[in-house]
């Protein structure tokens, strides 16, 4: 964590391949910052990013493997000298009553929502350390916030993602690492889309665009060194 412009940061951005990961990839590559886009897919981030390939590192991972973000770490820090910062957002979510969401279901949302969070903080974590800077970013849900029906597991995931990342920031602030959680509302991507979610639903027209989530990580990460934003809820000004 540092007074440096987006230019000069190295940053790993978790679920890469579409939505939020996929536009904040994007936006801190048009800042100049060195990037490495981590989702399972190799093969759809080298699509989505080919007209980046001298600012995006690709890194295909599965954020359930602490193994595979820690080879992930190491070939981000061999390649750039340092890592400054992870974006924790992968994640997955299905709609629908608590009963009908299948075991398998239920354990993948678990496993990529929360386990993937610590893993990919856990695997930078003693690189941050060491040079006695860093920032983290989770970016979680309103539904950490704000109790729905039909998203019980998925909320159970994101709200506990809130107290990690909180009792992180505590433990690793007098450390130089500031954590921050992002609450965004709805977002308009594929997420959930034939999971509870129906293509061209116009209630799509009303959610956060995933930019507008970028540019809240840009902001968090632009932040002077003596500043710090713990919790960050936001959303759709057509949302209801």
């Amino acid at each position: 964590m540092s007074d440096e412009n987006l230019g000069e940061r190295v940053v790993i951005v978790t679920g890469a391949s579409s939505g939020v990961g996929a536009s904040t990839t994007r936006a801190l590559a048009a800042q100049g910052a060195k990037v490495t886009a981590v989702a399972r897919s190799g093969d759809r981030m080298k699509e989505l990013f080919a007209d980046l390939d001298l600012e995006v590192g690709i890194e295909p991972g599965d954020v359930r493997s602490l193994a595979d973000m820690e080879r992930i770490t190491a070939a981000t820090i061999e390649r750039h000298g340092r890592c400054d910062a992870v974006i924790a957002n992968a994640g997955v979510g299905e709609y629908g009553d608590f009963l009908d969401v299948s075991p398998e279901t239920t354990q993948e949302i678990v496993e990529i929502n929360l386990l993937g969070t610590i893993w990919a903080i856990r695997a930078v974590l003693p690189h941050m350390l060491e040079k006695g800077r860093g920032d983290v970013v989770v970016v979680s849900s309103v539904v950490a916030l704000i109790d729905a029906a039909g998203e019980a597991v998925y909320a159970a995931t994101k709200a506990a993602q809130k107290p990690l990342a909180g009792c992180l920031d505590h433990e690793l602030r007098e450390k130089g690492i500031r954590v921050t959680t992002l609450c965004p509302g709805g977002i308009k991507t594929g997420f959930a889309i034939g999971r509870g979610r129906e293509e061209g639903s116009a209630e799509l027209d009303t959610m956060l665009d995933p930019d507008d989530v970028a540019a809240a990580i840009l902001t968090v990460l632009s932040q002077p060194a003596t500043v710090r934003t713990t919790l960050w809820g936001f959303s759709s000004m057509l949302e209801e």
